[in-house]
């Protein structure tokens, strides 16, 4: 992409867009170049005509194309507030936490308890850290998401080319994503599926909630036992067919076992007893991706547990040596 006027927000800009750019919709791009601004001015200046492409009017959807001229008015935005700086700390965790590199991707293991964006009180997420740690990229952006208490595998674009094809890869369900939890009970092995159509709410609080419910969108998880503990937990293996908000969470609070250390879903009982193994986070990890790369050929990603979740695991297979000696 190249401007064609300097960069302020109070003149006219034109941009020529080239092929890492072609493809996506126009208000995604205007999003991208006037950061901060609301979509509800996005929008009216579309609507009323002051974005122009090749000299035209275009609708929000329009889907930009190589050579594209684009025009973007002057607009009047609120001083955005600077992002908080990364700390050496948490800059050293995510370089340690790059699984794979390339000119089109990383595989990062995110540590739980970090957001995957800011956003919504959360002024640093793992995609602003990683913008700050390289600034010198050029495109930086998350092909999926996790949420915040949820570890392991995610995937970063490193150009929107890359951004397409995996996006399609996912569509495609050329993705597999392998998930780890420790669920509450004895899950069956008879049990391989939990096919629950899900619901988004929201409470009064703002606060989202997901629901199975029959008039929710199709959703489809399967599982497969890993281990059990004498202590009636079990530790399973969770491949989502689909991509729904909370769905392995929701899906195992459906099936009867939901996930230890899960606050949203799960029973303060059972998450208050497990504490004392070491389990005081959510246990759920997106242990594997397997992938085509944009650059050919497929890969396989594993990410390990991590030390608090191992140590977990290890509690109790030293609490069930025990009772086997008694």
């Amino acid at each position: 992409m190249s401007e064609k006027q300097g960069a302020s927000n109070s003149v006219v800009r034109w941009f020529e867009i080239d092929s890492e750019l072609a493809g996506q919709r126009i208000d995604n791009f205007l999003r991208t170049q006037l950061k901060g601004a609301p979509k509800t001015l996005i929008y009216r200046i579309l609507r009323k005509g002051e974005v122009r492409v090749n000299k035209k009017r275009i609708k929000p959807d329009y889907r930009l194309q190589d050579g594209d001229l684009v025009r973007v008015p002057p607009v009047r935005l609120s001083e955005t507030k600077q992002p908080a700086k990364v700390s050496d700390n948490l800059k050293h965790l995510i370089e340690s936490s790059v699984l794979y590199e390339d000119d089109d991707l990383m595989v990062i293991n995110k540590p739980s308890g970090l957001a995957v964006h800011g956003g919504s009180g959360i002024s640093l997420g793992l995609i602003e850290t990683i913008r700050q740690i390289r600034p010198d990229a050029r495109f930086l952006e998350l092909v999926h998401r996790l949420d915040r208490d949820t570890s392991g595998c995610i995937m970063i674009a490193k150009k929107r080319s890359a951004l397409r094809f995996l996006h399609a890869a996912l569509q495609a369900k050329k993705i597999t994503k392998i998930y780890h939890a420790l669920v509450e009970g004895k899950w069956s092995t008879r049990k391989t599926k939990v096919d629950a159509p899900l619901q988004k709410n929201e409470l009064k609080s703002g606060e989202r909630v997901v629901k199975a419910h029959p008039m929710g969108k199709p959703s489809l998880t399967e599982y497969k036992v890993l281990q059990r503990f004498s202590t009636l937990v079990t530790l399973v293996e969770a491949r989502p067919i689909t991509g729904r908000t909370h769905q392995i969470r929701v899906h195992c609070q459906f099936a009867g076992h939901p996930i230890i250390g899960d606050e949203k879903y799960g029973t303060d009982e059972a998450n208050r007893e497990m504490k004392a193994y070491g389990f005081r986070r959510l246990f759920l990890h997106a242990a594997e991706l397997r992938i085509p790369l944009p650059s050919g050929g497929r890969k396989v990603f594993k990410a390990a547990l991590g030390d608090e979740l191992e140590s977990g695991l290890s509690n109790l297979k030293n609490i069930d040596a025990d009772a086997s000696l008694s």
